[in-house]
């Protein structure tokens, strides 16, 4: 009877372990700190990860090994700060020299005074448009701020100094005084300065983790048993990584009608394709697969999908819309079939089996 029992409890014990195993979360860390992933900061990081992929991050992924990326992880090792401040320029630019509404421009999108202030020259030529000499005016602001919130408030921050690079360290240092706060993550800040740091981390975590997110559209990886489900998805065909090196877009120029899958539209020009919702979707979730039944020809990356053909992505929801993602990105686009203005689609709409339009944009030569 006590041998059976001790049989018992160690396979007990067994099973205690390996739900231990399974139900490690997966951990955030930023610039080496922690992320405090409490339920509504896993909950807002999530829907701040979905959004960038529907934005497009998975084409910009092809940056990973770009000259501009091993040019700022060059600077960044020479001058000692955190490799993740690569993800902020992302963030700021996509590594392009455009200038905002506010008169931010380049790589790091530096204002002017900050610019002259770490010696930059805007004119004749605006050298926020040069990588190298921009990334180490960047990287000096970054390590200013960082020093500054030291010095004066003894807080070491990574976090709080990425903050400060969006709103300005003056910004940050009244709301902590106003607030009594010294965490990011419990600081009541203005909308764009609020996601600002869950931008960054959001890209970093899509470079790195690819596979977590890909597969599973919308689940959240933070959750006790992400390890379960989050692991071991690097072979789904609609990972990040999938069809990288097949970026080429062919659209049916006229819809309804046939087209050579290998003639290129170029010049980023749009088209729209017929289709419907297919399949049952009353209690649907994200990280389902969706149907879609194309009512006319669809030529897309040297693929061809006749009218009456049924294609199928993964479907995730933002706010009070659904997106798929069909694996081209931002190429191929499900819209409502009323209003073209907005991609995705009401989850009405999906569980009505509504009309939809597919987006085609060619990729600009």
């Amino acid at each position: 009877m006590k041998f059976k029992r001790a049989i018992l409890y160690f396979i007990f014990l067994i099973l205690l372990t390996c739900n231990s195993l399974n139900s490690v979360a997966h951990d955030i860390y930023f610039c080496g700190e922690k992320i405090p992933l409490s339920d509504r900061v896993a909950d807002k990081l999530m829907d701040i990860i979905k959004k960038q992929i529907r934005y497009g991050i998975v084409y910009q992924l092809r940056l990973k090994n770009s000259p501009e990326m091993k040019t700022i992880e060059y600077y960044l090792h020479v001058t000692g700060l955190p490799e993740d401040f690569k993800y902020l320029a992302i963030v700021e630019s996509g590594f392009k020299n455009v200038v905002s509404s506010a008169g931010a421009a380049g790589f790091w999108q530096l204002m002017e005074k900050t610019a002259t202030q770490y010696g930059l020259s805007l004119s004749p030529v605006d050298e926020r448009n040069n990588l190298e000499k921009s990334t180490n005016a960047a990287l000096q602001y970054l390590a200013g701020n960082y020093k500054r919130f030291k010095k004066e408030l003894g807080i070491s921050s990574w976090v709080l100094t990425a903050a400060s690079y969006n709103n300005g360290w003056g910004s940050i240092h009244k709301s902590m005084i106003s607030q009594g706060k010294n965490n990011y993550f419990e600081m009541n800040l203005n909308q764009e300065t609020a996601e600002y740091v869950y931008k960054i981390i959001a890209v970093k975590e899509l470079f790195e983790y690819p596979e977590l997110y890909m597969k599973n559209f919308g689940y959240n990886v933070f959750s006790r048993d992400a390890n379960s489900k989050g692991q071991g998805q690097t072979d789904n065909k609609n990972s990040t990584e999938a069809g990288f090196d097949n970026m080429k877009v062919s659209v049916a120029k006229n819809p309804g009608k046939t087209t050579n899958p290998d003639e290129n539209m170029g010049n980023g020009k749009v088209s729209y394709v017929a289709a419907h919702i297919v399949g049952e979707y009353e209690n649907f979730k994200d990280s389902s697969e969706i149907s879609v039944q194309l009512d006319e020809d669809l030529g897309i990356e040297n693929n061809f999908q006749s009218s009456g053909k049924v294609i199928t992505g993964i479907g995730w929801k933002v706010d009070d819309k659904v997106f798929i993602d069909f694996g081209y990105g931002r190429r191929l686009l499900l819209i409502d079939g009323v209003n073209k203005k907005h991609d995705g689609i009401l989850l009405s709409s999906l569980k009505n089996k509504a009309d939809i339009m597919l987006k085609l944009t060619a990729i600009q030569k």
